[in-house]
């Protein structure tokens, strides 16, 4: 910016503003100090002054800059139009945000997965008895109409066919009645013979098909309830699992071991699905390296079936015992088993295989608690795989804050003070690692108490940091905890995962039953930003070591390009802006790490201005940054460029200006792609909120960041408060 001093007695600013046209008369416009703020950054060459009245004002021409001029002409510049463009986006983002806000308090978004889903809902309700035709009808509605031109089904929108979603949706239709030889049901066939047939599905759809009779148990690796018995200091038990995992595989333990005779219809035969009758077993095929954990796994799962064979199993009905017992203490205090849909459908399943019928008081409360991922509308029903009130409400309410809400607003201390009400106060299965700490975190969903986990507790403490809550020594207690409880899951190698300590042992994903890509929960970078920026965000400098420790995991996480993996987001975009940041709350973005990340970021950036990157950069690495523009992805481009750059960067107020121009009249942004990751290449997730909130809080922190904004903060602590993990 230059300034200049102008012949005009009333000491205007003048401007040139570099889009306006030849031969434009000079334009004078008065700006308030905030506006003037984000002009300097958002326009070209600005030659500043002041008026009379000791106020700004800006005028704009490509000639006759020292001709004299009034301050306060009727035709206002391009740049007031840009700033009240970007002024009304927020102001819509934000009221249309505030529309979706229940009345309870929350915000609470649709979460969409594949037809994975409504597949196993209809073989669900089958199992049941509870195959109402009416409901089978708009299940199988669904899923007919999310078949793909090439006769397969895919895990995510543009997506190519997947065979175990394809195998899962041709076994629904049949029994939801389809014929075989329909067109349709021809065409399925096909695309699981060309992606590899039944016999190089995942252990789980097999499983799912030995359970009712339609493959013999041969097909499916091991899963014995004796895994109970190992001790916690084994170097192999549950707790070396993920929590989902756990969730999953602990009734799948009771099934194999029980193994009900459930027997559908005829009709629901799958032989026709195999490429090679001959070789059903594929999956179990040895690995060409003959020293490999996978065959050292493949040799134990032989010699476990070879037991489960036996007649007599001396501690069979003792490891029966102690899983029925881990269940059924596992679903109180929990809307479901771990509150996920796999997890939840088998507790059901076992529940019945030990006793328990679906009318059974236990079972028919877990079978009311499932249906409520049931979504009817018209003709179809689609499922959602959990809920997400506490994580879409900290998210909402970090974008409201941003945008500018008061903090004493009457939406932010509803949603405090929900929020507060949700902090898990009793014990859970992250205390088998992490004996020491108090409880102190939150869930994901309504109610999981055995399962808070960091990711939320971090966007949380952030969100209730800007609210002037009416009951300070509340909030500050409940804050107080969930910091410690945050410092006190820090793994040991600096970074931190998502529901338990030091989870890693890398070797268990070599389980056969390990093939949902998700058998343990080590650290990732996304999850680790998360609570470094919290801990920036309440006064933990760089050189603390508990930050120092997180900013050395997430160095040698770092890709050479300079991207971050998104593990819980997609992809490197995600990954990527939310380490930059987390490190501007710790004043580290000018280091060379950062600002690699940060040329990173623009070479992804389209010509427009926006992001996108598709889920098949988890597939194909060289993909990464490349896909359909989105606005959640935009955003986070956004995010990530303002945490390491100068809001006067183009690739800055490009993606600003294109969040701008795509938001709807209503406030609100459309997105058609997944950007949420379950599990990596595996199962995806599209947060239907995600769209909304992350664009509104982009662009406030645009407007905010341009004019140096103050802050409301309604807590900040002295490190030396708190505790280190153990062991540290």
């Amino acid at each position: 910016m230059t300034g200049r001093a102008s012949r005009c007695k009333h000491r205007s600013i003048l401007a040139v503003d570099p889009c306006s046209a030849p031969g434009d008369n000079l334009v004078v416009q008065t700006l308030s100090v905030k506006q003037l703020a984000l002009a300097k950054n958002c326009a070209g060459r600005l030659f500043l002054g002041r008026n009379r009245t000791g106020g700004f004002a800006l005028a704009t021409s490509t000639r006759g800059l020292d001709t004299p001029v009034n301050s306060g002409a009727p035709v206002a510049s391009r740049i007031q139009e840009r700033l009240e463009c970007l002024e009304q986006a927020i102001e819509r983002g934000a009221n249309h945000l505030l529309s979706l806000q229940m009345d309870a308090g929350y915000w609470v978004g649709e979460l969409e997965a594949d037809t994975t889903l409504e597949s196993d809902y209809i073989y669900y309700l089958h199992v049941l008895g509870k195959a109402d035709p009416e409901r089978i009808a708009k299940l199988a509605n669904y899923v007919r109409q999310r078949q793909l031109a090439d006769g397969g089904w895919s895990i995510y929108p543009g997506g190519p066919s997947e065979l175990n979603a394809t195998c899962k949706a041709y076994f629904a239709l049949k029994l939801a009645g389809d014929a075989q030889d329909s067109p349709h049901m021809t065409q399925a066939r096909a695309a699981v013979h060309r992606l590899g047939g039944l016999e190089h599905t995942n252990s789980y759809v097999r499983f799912y098909l030995a359970l009712v009779g339609a493959v013999g148990w041969d097909l499916v690796p091991a899963i014995l309830p004796e895994l109970m018995l190992l001790p916690n200091w084994f170097y192999l038990n549950i707790y070396e699992m993920s929590s989902w995992t756990r969730g999953i595989v602990i009734p799948m333990a009771i099934l194999s071991a029980v193994r009900p005779d459930w027997r559908l219809p005829e009709r629901a035969h799958v032989d026709e699905l195999f490429c090679d009758i001959s070789n059903k077993k594929a999956a179990f095929d040895w690995s060409d390296q003959l020293i490999s954990w996978r065959n050292f796994f493949l040799a134990l799962d032989r010699a476990l079936k070879l037991y489960e064979k036996l007649p007599w199993k001396p501690l069979r009905q003792r490891a029966l015992r102690e899983a029925k017992s881990w269940l059924l203490e596992h679903i109180e205090r929990t809307e479901g088993l771990a509150a996920i849909y796999p997890a939840m459908m088998n507790s059901i399943f076992a529940l019945i295989a030990l006793g328990h019928g679906p009318d059974d008081p236990l079972t028919a409360r877990e079978i009311r608690e499932f249906s409520r991922f049931e979504i009817e509308g018209g003709d179809t029903i689609r499922m959602q795989p959990c809920v997400s009130p506490v994580w879409d409400s900290c998210i909402a309410m970090v974008a409201l804050e941003e945008a500018g809400l008061p903090p004493d607003h009457a939406a932010l201390v509803k949603s405090a003070d929900w929020i507060l009400s949700k902090q898990v106060l009793g014990p859970g299965d992250w205390q088998v690692k992490n004996k020491d700490a108090e409880p102190g975190g939150w869930v994901f969903e309504f109610r999981n108490d055995f399962y808070p986990d960091v990711d939320d507790t971090a966007f949380v403490l952030m969100a209730l940091q800007r609210v002037k809550f009416p009951e300070p020594k509340r909030m500050e207690a409940a804050v107080r905890r969930g910091i410690q409880w945050l410092l006190s899951m820090q793994n040991r190698d600096g970074g931190w995962g998502a529901f338990d300590r030091d989870n890693n042992k890398a070797f268990l994903c070599n389980i056969p039953f390990a093939d949902h890509n998700a058998m343990i929960d080590p650290s990732t970078a996304d999850v680790t930003a998360r609570v470094l920026e919290c801990l920036g965000r309440y006064g933990w400098p760089a050189e603390h070591p508990a930050v120092q420790r997180g900013l050395k995991f997430l160095l040698q996480d770092q890709c050479e390009d300079g991207s971050w993996f998104g593990r819980w987001g997609v992809n490197y975009v995600y990954g990527t802006s939310g380490v930059l940041r987390a490190l501007e709350t710790v004043s580290l973005t000018a280091k060379e790490y950062c600002q690699r990340a940060v040329r990173w970021l623009r070479t992804v950036q389209k010509a427009d201005g926006s992001f996108g990157e598709s889920l098949r950069s988890y597939h194909q690495p060289a993909t990464k940054g490349q896909g359909n523009s989105t606005a959640s992805q935009t955003a986070w481009g956004l995010i990530g460029l303002l945490a390491g750059s100068d809001t006067s960067d183009p690739a800055i107020q490009n993606a600003a200006a294109y969040l701008v121009e795509q938001q709807n009249a209503d406030g609100s942004w459309s997105e058609d792609e997944f950007t949420g990751t379950g599990f990596p290449c595996v199962f995806y997730l599209k947060y239907h909120l995600y769209r909304n909130s992350f664009p509104l809080y982009a662009l406030a922190r645009f407007r905010n960041q341009a004019q140096e904004a103050r802050q409301y903060c309604a807590l900040t602590f002295q490190p030396g408060e708190f505790r280190l993990r153990s062991g540290f």
